[in-house]
């Protein structure tokens, strides 16, 4: 994280660490987030994790890979989940 805060504080985070833990979460995927405001981000992801799986399983997984961040650190993810085979 970029801070680090007492007291109940919320650190910020931005699109490279959210991106680095999905990475981490999700080995070999590819992914891209994006954020304007360190707060609200969105995810294009694909992975091989993905196949097979319907889209509330997808984003299962990368909210796994978020842990407690998410609703904290990471107010809102936008995600867009591909299968490696759903790519062109």
């Amino acid at each position: 994280m970029t801070a680090l805060c007492n007291a109940g504080c919320q650190a910020s985070m931005n699109a490279a660490e959210v991106q680095a833990l999905i990475q981490t979460g999700l080995p070999g995927a590819q992914v891209r987030v994006a954020s304007d405001d360190d707060t609200h981000f969105e995810a294009v992801i694909v992975a091989p994790q993905f196949e097979g799986r319907r889209m509330i399983q997808r984003h299962q997984l990368v909210y796994a890979s978020l842990g407690q961040l998410m609703g904290r650190e990471i107010h809102a993810l936008s995600i867009q989940a591909f299968a490696p085979s759903e790519q062109k």
